[in-house]
């Protein structure tokens, strides 16, 4: 039992290693790009209305 099971009753849930070792791959210069360019729209969209 670790000392927060043994304080709080229940696992740590924290966002550290929430994901799996292979989705971090799945984060680069390439997607990081695209989701710029998806806001970008989106801004662009907001400014027209």
């Amino acid at each position: 039992m670790t000392l927060f099971e043994a304080l709080y009753g229940r696992r740590c849930r924290s966002q550290i290693g929430w994901f799996e070792v292979g989705e971090v791959a799945l984060i680069g210069p390439k997607s990081i790009h695209e989701a710029m360019e998806k806001l970008q729209l989106i801004r662009d969209r907001l400014r027209t209305t």
